[in-house]
């Protein structure tokens, strides 16, 4: 195993699991349920708390969606070593490891936060309190999301019609795009899944497929293109000059070898 790659990978879920959570403990310690900090015409600062999945989405129970993240969270982990054990590509693993940061920090806040702070309302700022004397039980914590961005806003026209098309806005509604709120951690996830998307489509496809098991050379450096995000510019004007090289040192060699051939033939 390539203990580079892990000690990498180790280090980007760390240090994105710690500025998550100095920026999630600044907000709910600052400020009151609701309340929105300008910072331009098109991004604010905005303290919203959900019970589910990124960018505030909710799926059933609480405390079945806590588990479940950690399950996968885990496993997540444990393919990431295995990945790194087969030789993947690190911009591939490091694009992984940024994905199980990001749900691990909103993991952290599911597990912890109901323990340790007060209950943040429209009125009161929360407070860091000793363990057990928080607004709730272990694993029932409530995600702290800040970052929002209102690119676009509009008013729909008064068009009664539009009140019977379905997953239209009605008719006057106030419109907002880009509307969800999150926080560092989503912002991690959303990276690493786009990056994946772009950059590694073939070996995620192999991955998803299960071909990795079926034939672990697949994995190999030699198999894959260059990583494209780790191979810069400058690298690959190095290659070029050393295959040049190569090139003449092989035409020399050619010539070398027909002149001898030449005086011999002359003897």
């Amino acid at each position: 195993m390539n203990k580079k790659h892990v000690i990498i990978s180790f280090a980007i879920i760390v240090l994105v699991l710690i500025i998550d959570q100095i920026i999630k403990v600044e907000v709910k310690t600052n400020m009151a349920l609701g309340e929105h900090i300008p910072i331009t015409s098109w991004f604010q600062i905005a303290f919203v708390e959900n019970n589910g999945m990124a960018f505030g989405m909710s799926i059933g129970s609480k405390l079945l969606l806590t588990l479940f993240r950690i399950i996968t969270v885990g496993f997540l982990v444990w393919y990431i070593l295995r990945l790194i054990s087969r030789q993947f590509k690190l911009g591939f693993i490091i694009c992984l490891s940024m994905i199980v940061a990001g749900a691990f920090g909103n993991i952290f806040d599911c597990i912890f936060y109901g323990e340790i702070f007060t209950q943040s309302t429209h009125y009161e700022v929360a407070r860091l309190v000793p363990w057990g004397e928080g607004y709730g039980s272990i694993l029932e914590g409530r995600v702290v999301d800040m970052f929002y961005f209102p690119l676009i806003e509009w008013d729909m026209p008064g068009w009664t019609w539009l009140n019977d098309i379905p997953f239209l806005p009605n008719a006057y509604e106030h419109c907002i795009f880009f509307s969800p709120v999150f926080n560092f951690a989503d912002a991690n996830i959303s990276v690493g899944v786009v990056i994946l998307i772009l950059f590694y489509r073939k070996t995620l496809s192999k991955c998803l497929s299960g071909k990795i098991e079926e034939d672990p050379s697949l994995a190999s450096p030699s198999m894959e293109e260059e990583d494209p995000l780790l191979t810069s510019p400058s690298m690959e004007g190095e290659i070029e000059e050393d295959n040049e090289q190569i090139e003449v040192s092989e035409d020399q060699q050619t010539i070398v070898e027909q002149s001898d051939n030449f005086e011999t033939e002359s003897r």
